[in-house]
């Protein structure tokens, strides 16, 4: 009888994720584990439970996935985890706080369907968010030219300088002259030169107009993650998947989520190959680009 493949939930809010759950049943888990109100500082105890209890050969069985609103609290979560690992003994975890993993990386690899990596000039709105600044870290990372925006300038610079220590190494030299912080009030000295622009920003709050958005003749891509009326980007509908207009083709959060959702699937199941892999946004996005790779 093969071992059973368990999912331990680690969610940082009261009540562990519905969404989280169904997903992870979904990609074939034969046993979930919710566990809710975890900090970095109660988590050692139950990782210490999953740890112990399988021997070295079954571990890869047994996998951990990290979610909750507050993503900066997940973050901390991960770090404490793997510095509970030691040795041969752990198992695979996954990061998807907020979902903000898997979203970035569907929309990137969207906006990836029609344009080039290396040639992209992305401008991002609200990328000092969870979303937003794994967008550009994503894009940064893939050869754009990334404009990071927000309404108090500082924040952004604040953003920048986190996403250039995310790259690091050589990387991080190589990238710190392609990515830039900017304040919304600059946005229209911008917006002519982008050709993919990213709407990450807070529900309720309109980023770009219609109308600039649609006098942004270099634009060859619009896509817009918020899911709740206004819409970020004016004029994109929720529902849009590769809408064409004109020489732009524009999406909207749920058009962007089939791909989300492929990728959240897929990436449950390979925690389970291994017993030592830790799905950050690259990990992520790599896997989004075999479904993209395979279509």
């Amino acid at each position: 009888m093969p071992t059973p493949k368990i999912l331990i939930q680690l969610d940082s809010d009261s009540h562990a994720s519905s969404f989280d759950a169904v997903v992870a049943v979904d990609a074939g888990v034969d046993q979930l584990l919710q566990y809710p109100n975890i900090e970095a500082s109660n988590v050692q105890g139950l990782v210490h439970g999953v740890m112990f209890t399988r021997s070295p050969a079954e571990l890869k069985n047994t996998a951990i996935f990290i979610g909750g609103y507050n993503v900066i609290a997940g973050e901390a979560i991960g770090k404490e985890i793997a510095k509970t690992f030691f040795g041969p003994i752990r198992v695979s975890t996954m990061f998807d706080g907020n979902g903000s993993n898997t979203t970035a990386a569907a929309a990137v690899l969207c906006a990836y369907r029609h344009i080039t990596p290396h040639q992209t000039t992305a401008l991002v709105l609200g990328g000092t968010g969870p979303v937003g600044g794994r967008v550009a870290r994503l894009l940064l990372r893939n050869g754009a030219e990334v404009y990071l925006t927000s309404r108090d300038v500082s924040r952004a610079d604040s953003a920048k300088k986190e996403i250039l220590e995310r790259v690091g190494g050589a990387a991080k030299d190589s990238s710190a002259t392609r990515i830039h912080a900017i304040g919304s009030d600059t946005i229209d000295s911008v917006l002519p030169e982008a050709n993919v622009v990213f709407g990450c920003g807070a529900a309720g709050y309109e980023l770009l107009s219609e109308e600039k958005l649609c006098s942004a003749t270099n634009l060859r891509v619009a896509i817009d993650l918020n899911a709740v009326p206004p819409a970020g980007l004016g004029g994109i509908g929720v529902n849009e998947k590769a809408m064409r207009r004109g020489d732009r083709v524009d999406y909207g959060a749920i058009g962007v989520g089939g791909l989300k959702m492929k990728i959240h699937r897929r990436a449950i199941q390979k925690l389970f190959e291994q017993n030592d892999a830790f799905f950050d946004a690259e990990e992520i996005f790599a896997i989004g680009q075999e479904l993209e790779a395979a279509r």
